[in-house]
Formats: structure tokens, C-alpha cells, sequence
């Protein structure tokens, strides 16, 4: 428990006392996964984002506490509750978002629309080896004329047989190059449908995308498609147009809506340690009212933030979660934690330009975070719409 007792200041980290809402096993859950990400995560992913490498040694380790597709039941997955799910996501992109975006894409884009939409056969094929982490997908979308708008997508499968064509290409596709599978979306004469692209089939090839500036520590990639032959056992069997992908991205918001706490709040430890001991003009800059309310209002977003997420979470569990709900936390916790690590990176003066200090990594991996999955202007038109009854995309 973390109350405070009467007249004792709060916990910075938790000024309102949140993890005394957590029940027993989500506090366990969480206190596992943040000893993960001290001890293995923070030692490694300075430099892996300095070299502009994915710490693939790590997977094996976040499949061992069985973070993959955790809040998914059977199929060797974890079977936990969306607030835990949420809870490991805070915890893992306390260390970095691209730790946490590998989590998300393995579980939410890609375990879950074959656990939702998938057949019993895929189901059983891919989803304990996922598990495990022996298998790693990836999640494509995205192309070059069609992000915010994947209705616009020129990627196309024609029927040939049993089989189907896929021609096309998927951009900026998060762990394309080690993935042994590729949710695939493709316009037919059916719809948009979804295809399980396997590594080795022919024509499939991936390149890494390089000379990012964001998510260094993870791996974006570009898939091609050049008259891919995919066997209809590939197809998911029921699901039709936009419903299939913008379902599983509404599962991937979610995740980030947690993860992007954990963020700010790595920024603004190492930012108010800082100015408890950094001297300017002869006193501690924590001393001074400009950077006391800058932390005050540091500790004020993250506060809003956390019950934003909790509540949420609860609302998934109960079954009574809006889609557009997912669009505001989204919206509203990553724009906290992008100015938090902003202005926590300028606190630092020129030590905020360092990898040593965490903000400036932060930083430059939100700048993706608060775009993929949808920017700040879908989450609004997601509820623009919503409180209005008319679309304006």
C-alpha cells in the first residue's frame, strides 16, 4: 500500500495513491515486470538506442514472464486482466517505448486478431509459439499514400484458385524484418481481408527501414509483396473490411495509453533528482518557484493520466469500454508525456541532449508514439465524431 499516513507527503511517483487501487495480483504483476525493466531494460537500451539496435536478447526473458499476448486466454498465454495488461505496458516503456511497441505489436496487432478473427487451425499453429516468443509477427497497414487513412490502402489480393495474390507494399511495419508472420490487410473483390503472410513464401521481402531519429532501440521495417501466393488455411475466414485492422488497433491505443505513463514518469524522476542537486546562482534549482511549478504540473499530468488509464482498464474489464474512450486516452497521455519529456529535457540544460539522461530518448520515441496507431487529429475526429453523430475524416 501506498498511503500516505496524515500529514505525510505523497509518493512524487504516485501523488494520488493509485497503486492502492490495484488489487493483489496486479500490484504483483506490476512489481514484476518494473524488477525486468531495472534490471535488464534501463542497463541496456541507452546504448541499443545510441546504436540504433533492437535488443532481441531480451525477448526470451519477456516471454519467460509471459508478457506476450498476456491478456489473451489459453493458447498459452497469460490470461490476465486488462489492467494488468496495462500495467506491464507502463512499466515496459518506462524503459523505452520500443521494448513496449514490441510487446504491443506481438500481443495486440498481431496474437490478437488471430485469437479474434483467426480459425481454430491458425489459432493453434501461431499463437503458443507467439506465446513463447519462437515466433514474432508483425502488422501491416500502413503504406506510403495511406496512414491515417487505410481505406486509402493499394495493396491488393486477387483470388487464383484456392489460393490469393497479394501484390502491394506495407510501410513503417514495427519488427517486419524478424517476423516469422505478417498480418497482412489487402483490398479483394471481397473488401479489405486479412492475410497471414509467412516469412518464407515467395515474393515476400522485407528492408529496414534506417536513419531514425525515434525508436532506435526498435525495428521499422518496409514489406514488399510481388505476386505472393497465400493459401486460402491463410485468409482469416470471416472478418471484412476496415472493422478487422481498426479492431486491433483499438487494442494497440489502449497499450499505449498505459505504456506512455511510464515514459513521463522516468522523465520526471530523473529531472526532479536533478534539481534537488544541480546549483545555479548558489541554491538547488528546485529551490526556485519556476522550476517547482514546473514539476507541479509534471506530477499534475501524470496524476490525470493514471486515473485516465485505471479507469479505462476497468471499463475493458467490466465490458463497457468505447472505442472512442480508448481515442481520448490515447490522445490525452501521450500529449502529456511527450511536453513532460520535452520539458524535462529542458530542464537538464545541456546535459538534456544526452543519451545518458533518459529524456531526450523519451522524447524522440514519443514523437512516433503520439503518431502511429493514430495521431492526436484521428483521436479527435474519433470523438468528434462520437459526440456529434457526424464524420469528418
Amino acid at each position: 500500500m501506498t498511503t500516505a499516513p496524515p500529514g505525510e507527503t505523497p509518493d512524487a511517483m504516485d501523488f494520488y495513491c493509485i497503486r492502492d487501487l490495484l488489487d493483489e495480483d496486479e500490484r504483483a504483476i506490476q512489481n514484476a515486470v518494473a524488477r525486468f525493466v531495472d534490471d535488464r531494460v534501463i542497463p541496456v537500451v541507452a546504448d541499443a538506442f545510441d546504436e540504433g539496435r533492437f535488443p532481441k536478447e531480451l525477448v526470451p526473458e519477456i516471454a519467460k514472464l509471459g508478457l506476450l499476448g498476456c491478456n489473451l486466454d489459453g493458447y498459452d498465454c497469460g490470461g490476465l486482466s486488462h489492467v494488468c495488461y496495462g500495467l506491464v505496458n507502463q512499466e515496459l516503456e518506462r524503459g523505452d517505448s520500443g521494448i513496449r511497441s514490441f510487446v504491443s505489436v506481438q500481443g495486440s496487432l498481431c496474437m490478437y486478431p488471430i485469437y479474434t478473427y483467426g480459425s481454430e487451425e491458425q489459432k493453434q499453429r501461431w499463437l503458443p509459439a507467439m506465446a513463447r516468443g519462437e515466433a514474432i509477427g508483425c502488422f501491416g497497414l500502413t503504406e506510403t499514400g495511406g496512414g491515417s487513412d487505410p481505406g486509402a490502402m493499394t495493396t491488393t489480393a486477387r483470388r487464383d484458385g484456392d489460393d490469393w495474390i497479394l501484390n502491394g507494399s506495407k510501410m513503417w511495419i514495427t519488427n517486419g524484418t524478424i517476423a516469422d508472420v505478417a498480418i497482412v490487410w489487402a483490398t479483394t473483390d471481397e473488401g479489405i481481408r486479412g492475410f497471414l503472410v509467412e516469412k518464407d513464401m515467395q515474393g515476400y521481402s522485407t528492408r529496414d527501414i534506417e536513419h531514425k531519429f525515434s525508436l532506435r532501440a526498435s525495428i521499422t521495417s518496409e514489406l514488399f509483396f510481388d505476386d505472393v501466393r497465400v493459401p486460402a488455411s491463410n485468409m482469416f475466414p470471416e472478418i471484412r473490411g476496415l472493422r478487422g485492422p481498426l479492431g486491433c488497433l483499438t487494442q494497440a491505443r489502449y497499450g499505449i495509453a498505459w505504456g506512455v505513463l511510464g515514459a513521463a514518469q522516468a522523465c520526471f524522476k530523473e529531472v526532479l533528482e536533478y534539481t534537488k542537486t544541480r546549483e545555479l546562482f548558489g541554491r538547488p534549482l528546485s529551490h526556485t518557484q519556476t522550476i517547482q511549478r514546473r514539476l507541479a504540473d509534471m506530477a499534475r499530468r501524470i496524476t490525470t493520466g493514471q486515473l485516465l488509464a485505471l479507469q479505462l482498464g476497468r471499463m475493458k474489464d467490466a465490458g463497457t469500454m468505447h472505442h472512442s474512450q480508448v481515442s481520448m486516452a490515447k490522445w490525452n497521455n501521450t500529449r502529456l508525456a511527450l511536453d513532460i519529456a520535452r520539458d524535462a529535457r529542458d530542464m537538464l540544460g545541456a546535459s538534456g541532449v544526452s543519451v545518458e539522461f533518459c529524456p531526450i530518448r523519451h522524447m524522440l520515441n514519443l514523437e512516433s508514439v503520439i503518431t502511429y496507431e493514430g495521431t492526436e487529429t484521428v483521436q479527435e475526429l474519433v470523438i468528434g465524431r462520437e459526440l456529434t453523430g457526424h464524420p469528418a475524416f
